[in-house]
């Protein structure tokens, strides 16, 4: 095991993680907030100092980076970003619990946006900056950012992207996986530009317009009110829902018509896939609310920014969909498990793993009728290789233990049964708002700290999709000698 590149690889990560959380030093001094500029100062201290440790200890690392690094890597690099991202909160006594401040940051970096808030209003400007930086920067993946702007090591770079980057796959957009990651936070940062630059048209003010759009881009859905979206225009629902949408998509199409191969983009059966899924589920809803909204238009509009939400696991909310018919909430339910395309910054499953599950077993189906033909699955015209339809199905076996074991704990709190598979669910799908105790209108604070700690552990399991943390208990992660 490499322990020199590990550590040399995490003191840049901290140095990254305290260059996001400076801009939140400005909101500090325009309100003139003495005390939260201090905790941030404490905090970057702190930082600076675990920084500068871990580059001690990983100076003159090799650069030779394999799978087991990679892994281990990464689920490190999450879990020293969690626990120095949450200082400003704890330090400035506005979240008091540590535990708290913990899951706060948590949901924020895994783009979950589960809050243990009752009104984020009542925070400070600094505070609530940074809690929806953290959106942005866990989005695409703070080590994606870092493959972008900082040399290239010789090895190990499409290690440490295959470990952070959600889906079965990663591919490259380019020979260099450095210019692929400078492309997609090229277009990510485009997007999220679009988006404050619509949102401010509609009359936004600048701070909203900046920690909606992080919500949006990240698919994190950190709302500054306690009625997160409900408050605003419907133009900037629309706006939000639409951006929702387009943040769910496969960046690779993005890539791919921006080189003009529209016809590429368009019959990429994930992307196809989702947005059937998106508008249908939006119909239904629609029609199954009628009686509760009259307006035809108003009806639309909520039930699609609820779709569009729920299904980017970005976790915004226009109304209390708790309240809706129990088939309405089915469907939700169903998306939140369904979750956006891989390459997105969209958490759940992945339309990609439904699309393989679905030609599998028509695979499997067909080979029971025909045993002796010869059966393949292919995707955008592609075979698609059996090692990675097992690897769907072993993750599938992992991600059901995990909300079986999850539940079980989180049970221990004796809340209601919707409250506890929606809150276990919602965490690990990283989407934030659940149902009943936990549901768009209220928050996670009716929980005890070890629910609060197994949910929190879903989040960073839900985000880094279960298998760099489970290396991290593997001892063939830490037998290896490089």
């Amino acid at each position: 095991m490499n322990f020199r590149a590990i550590n040399h690889t995490i003191g840049m990560i901290i140095l990254l993680e305290m260059g996001f959380m400076l801009p939140s030093l400005v909101w500090c001094w325009v309100d003139r907030d003495a005390p939260t500029a201090a905790a941030f100062g404490v905090s970057l201290l702190i930082m600076g100092l675990c920084a500068g440790l871990f580059l001690l200890v990983g100076r003159r690392a090799r650069d030779s980076i394999f799978a087991p690094e990679g892994f281990v890597t990464v689920a490190m690099s999450w879990i020293v970003l969690s626990l120095l991202g949450c200082l400003p909160f704890y330090i400035s006594g506005q979240i008091p619990s540590y535990i708290d401040a913990l899951f706060e940051v948590v949901s924020g970096f895994t783009t979950t946006g589960a809050s243990i808030l009752a009104d984020p209003a009542q925070m400070s400007r600094g505070l609530l900056f940074w809690r929806s930086a953290t959106h942005w920067l866990g989005g695409m993946g703070i080590l994606v950012f870092m493959l972008a702007i900082l040399p290239a090591r010789q090895g190990g770079t499409l290690h440490l992207m295959r470990a952070e980057s959600p889906g079965p796959t990663v591919s490259k957009l380019t020979p260099r996986l450095r210019q692929t990651s400078k492309i997609l936070y090229a277009i990510y940062l485009a997007l999220t530009l679009a988006c404050i630059l619509f949102l401010l048209v509609g009359g936004m003010p600048l701070f909203d317009s900046l920690c909606t759009a992080f919500g949006t881009a990240g698919t994190g859905g950190f709302g500054i009110k306690a009625d997160s979206m409900a408050s605003y225009s419907p133009y900037l629902q629309w706006v939000v829902t639409v951006f929702m949408a387009l943040f769910g998509v496969n960046f690779s199409v993005y890539y791919l018509l921006l080189l003009r191969k529209v016809g590429l983009a368009v019959k990429d059966e994930e992307v196809r896939l989702y947005f059937l899924i998106l508008l249908v589920a939006g119909a239904l809803i629609a029609w199954d609310i009628r009686d509760l909204i009259p307006d035809l238009s108003e009806r639309i509009r909520h039930a699609y920014f609820q779709v569009s939400s729920i299904m980017t696991t970005t976790g915004f909310s226009t109304v209390d969909f708790d309240l809706w018919p129990a088939f309405s909430k089915a469907i939700l339910l169903c998306l939140m498990a369904v979750g956006a395309c891989a390459g997105s910054t969209g958490g759940g499953l992945k339309v990609i793993r439904l699309l393989l599950m679905v030609k599998s077993l028509r695979r499997a189906i067909r080979r029971t009728l025909r045993p002796s033909s010869v059966q393949l699955v292919r995707v955008n015209g592609k075979v698609v290789e059996d090692d990675v339809l097992h690897n769907v199905s072993a993750y599938l076996v992992a991600y059901v233990l995990i909300l079986f074991g999850s539940f079980v704990v989180v049970s221990l709190d004796e809340l209601s049964l919707e409250s506890n598979i929606s809150a276990v669910f919602s965490c690990f799908n990283n989407i934030g708002p659940g149902f009943d105790a936990v549901g768009p209108m209220v928050n996670y604070d009716c929980y005890s700290d070890l629910s609060k700690l197994v949910l929190t552990l879903d989040m960073l399991l839900g985000r880094l999709e279960i298998f760099p943390l489970l290396a991290l208990a593997s001892r063939h992660s830490w037998s290896r000698r490089l």
